[in-house]
C-alpha cells in the first residue's frame, strides 16, 4: 500500500508531503485546485510519460517520491531481488526526477532504474482508474488472470501452462531428432569409435599416476639403493647412531638416580632411540624390496608411452583417459535416448494428452466463471447509473492452443443498451470507465492482487443516490484494499476513512496548491462547502454533519 508521497515543483505544487493509511481516502477541493495532480504525480512514478508542462513554472526540475509497504504484495520481493533492487524487507521506494530539458531519471530503492522497470513494478503496486490512466485491467493478460483468480482456478491455469511447456519441449525434441538424424548418426559413429579405442586400451582409474611413480622409482633404483644403504650404515652397527644413543640413555638413566631432572631427559631420549631404531629397520626392509629390474622399467615405460599417445590422439591429459571413457559412454546413452523416435513420439503424445486434459478442464471452469463475473459486474453497473450497461466476458477460441489454454479471455463493456460491447479501455467517457472499473474491482475484491486502487473521475455525471452507492462500494472495497479517490461529490467523500482537501493559493511568486488532512470538524466544513457551494448556511452544515455520521465507517 502507498504510505507516503512527496512532490517538489510539479505543476502548481511547490512542496508537498503527505502520508496515507490503509482503508478509503478521498481528495476533494474546488474546481481547478489541483486535485488530480496527485494522481498525475503517482502516474509518473509508476512509469508514465513526462510532459514539460508538468514542470512548475520558473523551476528547472521536479522531484517525485513514493514510499510503499509491499509486504503483502505477492511476488514483488522476488522480482526486486532478481532485478537487483533488494532493500529493506517489505519496503519499496520509487523516485523520479524530471528536468526542464525533458530528461527523466528514476530510482528504485535508491538504485538507478529504467522507466520500464518503474512501470513493471508499478503494475504490481497500484491500479490507476481514470480517463487517461487505465493500467493493469485493460491488459489481456490481466483480464485472463483476474477471471482465473475469480473462479478459484489460478493453480490449474499455472499447471496448464507448465503442461503446455512440457508438451512443446517433447514435440521439439522429436522434431529435432528427425531433422538431425544424419548428423546424429555421424556423432553416434564417432562416439562408438572412441569408446572402442578407450575400452581396448583398458586404462585403469589411477593407472597413469601409479605407472609414473613406478617409472620414477625404477629409473632411479641405483641411486635410491645407494642413499638407503648410506642411511642404514649411519643408523645401524656397533658404533652407529642408534648404538651411541643407547649408550647415552644408559648413562643418563644412571645419573637420573641422583637427579630426577636427568631421568626425564633420559626417558625422552629413549623415545628418540626407539624411533631411530624403527627407521633403521624400515630402511633394511626397503633395501630388501628395492631391486634394479631393467625389464620391469622397460615394461612400465612402454605402457606410459602407449597412454601418452592415446591421450594426444584424444586431446586430453593422460590421467583424464578413464573419465573420457565414462563420459563417452554416457553421451552415447544420451544420444540413443535422444534419437529413439518411438520413445520421443510416445512422450510427446502423452504430454499433449495431459495438456489437453488440463486445458479442457480450464475452459469449462472459465465458461462458468465468465458468466458469474459478467452477471455480478453488470448488476453493479445498474447501481452506478449505467442502466442497461453490461460486461461481457468472452472466451475467444485460438487456432492453436498456447500456454494459457484453448482461448483468449476478452472483457467487453457496453455503457448503455444501444452501445455494442467494446474493449474495456475504449468506452465512451472517463467517468463510465472508472465506474466499470469500480464494479469489476468490487466483484473481484476477494481475489485482486494489486494492493492500492486509485479512482479519478469515478463520479463524473452522477449524483444523489448513485453517488452514495459509489461511496458505499468504495468503502466496501477498502475493507480489503487501500482505496484513494478524487471526488467532487459529498456523498462519496462522506464514506471515506480519511479526507484530504486540496486548496490553491496565489501571491507575488505565483499560484501553488496545498494539501491538508482533515479532522472531523474540518470534514464537516468541507462537506458543507461541497453541498452548498459559495453560500454555506447552518442548514448546510447540519446536513453535512448528518451525511458524515450516516455514511462514515465505524472503527
Amino acid at each position: 500500500m502507498l504510505r507516503a508521497l512527496s512532490i517538489r515543483n510539479f505543476v502548481v505544487v511547490d512542496t508537498l508531503d503527505v502520508e496515507f493509511d490503509a482503508g478509503f481516502s478521498v481528495l476533494t477541493g474546488e474546481t481547478g485546485a489541483g486535485k488530480s495532480m496527485l494522481v498525475d504525480a503517482l502516474a509518473l512514478l509508476l512509469g508514465g510519460r513526462f510532459e514539460l508542462r508538468q514542470l512548475r513554472p520558473g523551476t528547472d526540475r521536479a522531484e517525485l517520491t513514493a514510499l510503499f509497504d509491499a509486504s503483502d504484495c505477492e511476488g514483488i520481493g522476488l522480482w526486486l531481488d532478481e532485478q537487483g533492487f533488494g532493500g529493506e524487507p517489505g519496503e519499496l521506494m520509487l523516485r523520479r526526477v524530471l528536468d526542464a530539458q525533458g530528461r527523466s531519471r528514476a530510482w528504485l530503492n535508491g538504485r538507478p532504474a529504467t522507466v520500464a522497470q518503474l512501470a513493471e513494478v508499478g503494475a504490481r503496486l497500484v491500479d490507476l482508474s481514470g480517463q487517461h490512466a487505465y493500467q493493469a485491467l485493460a491488459r489481456p493478460a490481466a483480464q485472463r488472470e483476474l477471471l482465473d483468480a475469480f473462479g478459484g482456478f489460478a493453480t490449474l491455469a499455472r499447471e496448464t501452462a507448465d503442461a503446455h511447456r512440457a508438451w512443446r519441449d517433447a514435440a521439439d525434441a522429436a522434431a529435432r531428432a528427425r531433422r538431425d538424424a544424419a548428423e546424429l548418426d555421424t556423432t553416434r559413429s564417432e562416439l562408438d569409435d572412441r569408446a572402442a579405442r578407450l575400452a581396448e586400451l583398458g586404462v585403469g582409474d589411477d593407472e597413469w599416476a601409479t605407472l609414473s611413480a613406478s617409472q620414477s622409482r625404477l629409473a632411479n633404483a641405483a641411486s635410491l639403493i645407494e642413499t638407503a644403504q648410506a642411511a642404514d650404515n649411519t643408523l645401524s652397527g656397533d658404533d652407529a647412531v642408534v648404538a651411541r644413543v643407547a649408550q647415552l640413555v644408559q648413562r643418563l638413566e644412571y645419573a637420573g638416580e641422583h637427579d630426577p631432572g636427568l631421568a626425564t631427559i633420559a626417558a625422552d631420549l629413549e623415545s628418540a632411540r626407539i624411533q631411530l631404531d624403527d627407521v633403521a629397520h624400515a630402511l633394511r626392509d626397503y633395501l630388501r624390496r628395492l631391486d634394479i629390474d631393467p625389464a620391469e622399467l622397460a615394461r612400465v615405460e612402454a605402457r606410459l608411452s602407449v597412454l601418452h599417445q592415446a591421450a594426444r590422439r584424444e586431446r586430453v591429459r593422460p590421467d583424464e583417459l578413464p573419465a573420457l571413457l565414462a563420459r563417452t559412454t554416457a553421451e552415447r546413452a544420451a544420444l540413443d535416448a535422444a534419437t529413439d523416435l518411438g520413445a520421443l513420439d510416445a512422450r510427446a503424445v502423452a504430454a499433449h494428452r495431459y495438456f489437453e486434459g488440463l486445458a479442457t478442464t480450464l475452459t469449462k471452469k472459465r465458461k462458468l466463471a465468465a458468466v458469474d463475473l459478467a452477471t455480478r459486474v453488470s448488476a453493479l453497473m445498474q447501481e452506478l447509473a449505467m442502466a442497461g450497461g453490461r460486461l461481457e466476458v468472452t472466451l475467444v477460441p485460438l487456432a492453436e492452443p498456447d500456454a494459457h489454454g484453448h482461448e483468449h479471455v476478452v472483457f467487453a463493456v457496453a455503457a448503455h443498451p444501444k452501445q455494442a460491447p467494446g474493449p474495456l479501455g475504449k468506452v465512451a467517457s472517463g467517468g463510465e470507465l472508472s465506474r466499470v472499473a469500480l464494479a469489476i474491482f468490487v466483484a473481484t475484491s476477494d481475489v485482486g492482487r494489486v494492493p492500492t486502487l486509485v479512482f479519478d473521475e469515478v463520479d463524473t455525471g452522477i449524483g444523489g443516490a448513485v453517488a452514495a452507492t459509489v461511496g458505499r462500494l468504495l468503502q466496501q472495497l477498502a475493507r480489503r484494499r487501500q482505496v484513494l479517490c478524487v471526488t467532487h461529490l459529498p456523498q462519496v467523500a462522506a464514506h471515506a476513512d480519511e479526507h484530504y482537501v486540496v486548496s490553491k493559493e496565489g501571491d507575488a511568486d505565483g499560484v501553488r496548491s496545498e494539501l491538508a488532512r482533515l479532522g472531523t470538524a474540518g470534514r464537516v466544513d468541507e462537506l458543507a462547502r461541497m453541498l452548498g457551494g459559495a453560500k454555506v448556511t447552518a442548514k448546510t452544515v447540519a446536513h453535512a454533519r448528518e451525511l458524515l455520521e450516516l455514511h462514515r465507517r465505524r472503527k
